[in-house]
């Protein structure tokens, strides 16, 4: 801190006049405000800090004194100053024990400090403060209970959370962002039914506040999906200023074969189950034909194994975690990409608004995300012919191009020693069914489906990973209420990724989740030799598993509906040599089956990039169909609304296009390329 001898050579200069009309009562608020503001904008931060600092010191009797020390508060926060910064907002609030924002500031700061019990305490006492709502009071009283939600499901106290969260959606059912964790929230404790509507919180408010990638472990609506994203994206992102981004131009490479640049944005380069997926497919491309650079924008800066792995065989590698999206989208634009791979979609840490810049001729979604981006600047998806069949390109905004199988996998994962069934606490002489994906996945449908199948095979446990333990005992209590004895749901705790892969071969066969089916968890399934029973759906989510069971070579294990679903699985329960010849077909395929064929794969790959570059330089790069989407939000909304359940491609689309033709009798649509196209 600056102090009066450090300016005793400055007599008479703006600075010290300020801190001699501030020690002396002359300066008013505003004016100590435009003073300090001045110098924080010019990084002169400590000076400004100084100046608050002798203000608040001489003007105890100011009836704005609370004000000035919030202020004083940002400018400590900012200079990294937590304690000094606590220190300020506890003055403030001793003056006005109401002001919202210094409580949802104290709050951040104890948090920071790790200090999450105060941070709670410090919140909820506004909260306890402000039980009489005023107008100005209800943004404040909104932003403390998502803070407190958002701490409390951080510490995996997930009830907490969730009754916090719904207090906030009571008091703005507009506000998306709490309704977006509670419902992420009821799925991971497995409460059904998961939208639960009340007086001021109707269905449309919940499902206006899902995510997209919550939306796809609830309903399997692509039109919807599609929808969601579109929404999404617009209330993301906006329309952000491009007058320093104009569109990139394509380096002409194609006939002479210069490298391809090639740049993939993840926060999941790392020990994760898309680091896992990426380590081969980067280790495996051609460097004469591509030039790979990877930016990395997770929160975890932490070197890993599979990161450094990443790092040693990527020809660039960016650490854009710290950096701003506009920064680092002219960071692409300066390495002159010209293929851009967005791995994380609508993801944790996603950076979408990076892609919003277009800072290369092409954008792709792939590898991250289940769904379309359904966004402006996504121009290719890449997929395969089992996810996204030519009939089910309509319910994407980009290009689909395809590779053999979309499931990268690593073959040269650790895998430790594998135990024997009484070390992981299952019976030796029963049958293992398991589904090792997580909690958020299971529906109330996909549950009634799995007791069916263990009423009819009594020989049998379900084997699952086990959430927090009252999700547990919820399980069991519901597996109860359909006849099922609950000490047969055995759950497996949680363990180290190679001693993970171990255990799994344990179990006879996995039950796949739907409508979002298991990705990379249905890969480690596979290369263990379990067989896996699964059922498309419509949408990405719900296909996935169907095309990494057919890659592995058993495609006779995708079941054509639920009723074939739970057939297959009792058939197999209560016919052990059928299922010893499935995995025996499995292990045998293993080496020489699609899934595991990462070369050909990534050649595959390498070609469908040459090929998004040849249409770029050609000017034939597709333009994303984002006609009637707004329409098909809101039918969507009504069909979902009417729990139609599950249905056939047929009448599914019927029901949708029932609903166009009486919105364009009301008023006239334009045409789509999806099912408005008469």
């Amino acid at each position: 801190m600056l102090n009066d001898n450090a300016f005793a050579s400055n007599t008479g200069t703006p600075l010290v006049d300020a801190l001699t009309r501030a020690r002396n009562q002359l300066m008013p608020l505003a004016e100590l405000f435009q003073v300090a503001e001045s110098f924080n904008i010019t990084g002169e931060r400590s000076t400004a800090a100084e100046i608050y600092k002798t203000w608040v010191a001489y003007n105890d009797g100011n009836p704005l004194l609370h004000l000035a020390y919030f202020n004083y508060s940002v400018t400590l926060r900012q200079m990294g100053d937590l304690a000094g910064a606590i220190q300020t907002l506890q003055a403030c609030l001793k003056i006005d024990p109401k002001f919202g924002q210094a409580h949802i500031n104290l709050g951040r700061a104890l948090e920071d400090s790790g200090q999450l019990v105060q941070a709670i305490q410090q919140w909820k006492k506004y909260v306890e403060t402000t039980s009489e709502i005023t107008p100005d009071r209800v943004n404040h009283r909104l932003m403390v209970l998502q803070h407190i939600g958002r701490v409390l499901e951080n510490a995996g106290l997930l009830e907490e959370a969730e009754n916090t969260l719904r207090q906030a959606m009571e008091l703005r059912p507009d506000k998306h962002e709490s309704g977006h964790h509670w419902t992420s929230i009821r799925q991971r404790q497995c409460k059904w039914p998961t939208l639960v509507p009340s007086e001021n919180v109707t269905v449309k408010h919940l499902l206006d506040s899902m995510s997209p990638l919550t939306l796809a472990c609830f309903a399997d609506d692509p039109l919807f999906q599609l929808a969601k994203a579109y929404r999404y994206n617009k209330s993301l992102i906006g329309r952000p200023d491009l007058h320093a981004f104009p569109l990139r131009k394509p380096r002409q490479k194609s006939g002479t074969r210069q490298r391809l640049r090639v740049g993939y944005v993840s926060s999941d380069l790392r020990d994760h189950a898309v680091g896992f997926a990426l380590s081969e497919v980067l280790e495996l491309h051609d460097k004469k034909s591509v030039e790979v650079f990877a930016y990395y924008c997770g929160d975890n800066r932490t070197e890993d194994a599979t990161m450094r792995r990443m790092k040693a065989v990527v020809d660039h590698w960016r650490d854009i975690a710290g950096v701003g999206d506009q920064d680092a989208a002219t960071m692409i634009v300066n390495d002159e990409i010209d293929i851009l791979i967005d791995v994380n979609g609508y993801t944790k840490h996603a950076r979408t608004k990076i892609f919003a810049y277009r800072p290369a001729p092409v954008i792709v979604n792939f590898c991250g995300y289940p769904g379309t981006m359904g966004s402006p600047f996504h121009q290719y998806i890449i997929a395969d012919e089992h996810i996204i069949p030519p009939e089910n390109e309509l319910y994407y905004t980009e290009k689909v191009l395809r590779i053999p199988c979309n499931q990268p996998v690593d073959r040269k994962r650790v895998i430790g020693n594998k135990p024997t069934r009484a070390e992981v606490g299952l019976p030796e002489n029963v049958f293992v069914f398991a589904s090792f994906n997580g909690m958020q996945k299971i529906t109330a449908e996909c549950f009634a489906r799995w007791m069916q199948i263990l009423a009819a095979t009594p020989d049998s446990i379900l084997w699952l990973l086990a959430g927090p333990e009252d999700v547990n005992l919820r399980l069991r209590q519901v597996a109860s209420q359909h006849g099922v004895a609950p000490e047969r749901l055995i759950f497996a705790p949680k363990a180290g990724n190679p001693q993970h892969l171990a255990r799994i071969g344990l179990a006879d066969l996995f039950l796949d989740t739907f409508p979002y089916g298991a990705h990379s968890t249905a890969a480690d399934a596979l290369t263990m030799g379990l067989p896996i029973v699964t059922v498309p759906g419509k949408s990405f989510a719900s296909r996935f598993c169907a095309s990494i069971v057919a890659s592995a070579g058993i495609p006779e294990m995708i079941a054509t509906d639920l009723t074939d679903y739970v057939a297959k699985a009792i058939a197999l329960g209560n016919d052990r040599k059928k299922l010893v010849t499935i995995r025996e077909t499995l292990l045998a395929k293993k080496e020489k089956s699609i899934l595991r064929d990462m070369p050909a794969s990534v050649r595959r790959l390498e070609e469908v990039y040459w090929q998004m570059q040849g249409e770029c330089e050609r000017g034939e790069t597709p333009m994303p169909d984002l006609r009637n989407l707004d329409t098909y939000y809101e039918i969507g909304v009504e069909l979902i609304a009417a729990e139609t359940g599950w249905d056939s491609e047929e009448s599914y689309r019927a029901r949708y296009l029932d609903k166009l033709t009486k919105w364009n009798t009301y008023a006239p649509l334009m045409q789509d390329k999806r099912l408005w196209s008469k």
